[in-house]
């Protein structure tokens, strides 16, 4: 009997739960364990939405499809249980979170994901080295979640989070986003910083461009327009895309 994949989205159908705008049409994407897959597609696309339903967002409705990891139904797991579990979400645009440390911050949710009730000292340790190979300023620690940090600081902090609670599946919500060349590089090797670590780890990259890909090497691209994966390949076609843009799938800019 084969081995069920980490991650695999089938038939996926998503709508809001206020408006009940149907955004996700049918989508179907497998990510093995220690794979890194990357989704691309123009504004509109379902990218984002893709995301957040992934992790269990309230906004959304799930009306048809499934969700597994690691051969589980998950599809109806809350967002707090999914990321027990071992699925992470970085952020397109992390939520600041005033008078809570990124210590405390990690402190409580290494807790929650793993039952370990670390010492203050012994997470600072831990957070202090991966700060360092990360590029980060020691003084990050003790500084309020996000607040007051720059768009790099922010994804890099959210790649802290993802070495620090070790999950199992990485889905990166366009962490490239606002990123100038240099942070997008920190950031980039952050990712495979934690690969190295942790080589069973999927990934799931949501991205416009490129650059990003350059850094993390996908093993395949996927193509997303109006809700459903028109078009997958290798890392060549995220060159294409790069080349000649969306309008070969009737996208005009």
């Amino acid at each position: 009997m084969s081995e069920a994949p980490l991650f695999e989205i089938k038939g996926l159908h998503a709508s809001t739960v206020e408006g009940g705008d149907e955004i996700l049409k049918g989508v179907d994407l497998t990510v093995g364990i220690g794979e890194v897959h990357a989704l691309m597609g123009p504004n509109g696309s379902g990218k984002s939405t893709l995301a957040s339903v992934l992790l269990g967002s309230p906004e959304y409705e799930v009306t048809a499809g499934s969700i597994h990891f690691r051969g589980e139904d998950v599809t109806d797991w809350p967002a707090d249980v999914r990321g027990k579990a071992g699925i992470f979400l970085a952020f397109q645009y992390p939520q600041e979170i005033p008078g809570v440390s990124v210590l405390n911050f990690l402190r409580q949710s290494l807790s929650a994901r793993k039952g370990i009730d670390l010492s203050v000292l012994e997470l600072r340790l831990a957070i202090m080295e991966w700060m360092e190979r990360l590029e980060m300023d020691a003084s990050f620690a003790d500084r309020y979640l996000n607040e007051g940090f720059s768009g790099g600081e922010k994804k890099r902090n959210e790649i802290l989070q993802m070495a620090i609670l070790e999950p199992e599946m990485a889905i990166l919500d366009e962490t490239d986003s606002g990123l100038d060349i240099d942070a997008l590089r920190v950031v980039s090797r952050g990712v495979q910083e934690v690969r190295r670590d942790r080589p069973e780890l999927g990934v799931l990259a949501i991205t416009h461009y490129q650059r990003l890909l350059d850094e993390l090497q996908p093993d395949q691209v996927h193509v997303i327009i109006d809700g459903r994966i028109v078009e997958s390949g290798d890392a060549e076609l995220a060159k294409q895309l790069e080349r000649e843009g969306y309008e070969r799938f009737g996208v005009t800019a």
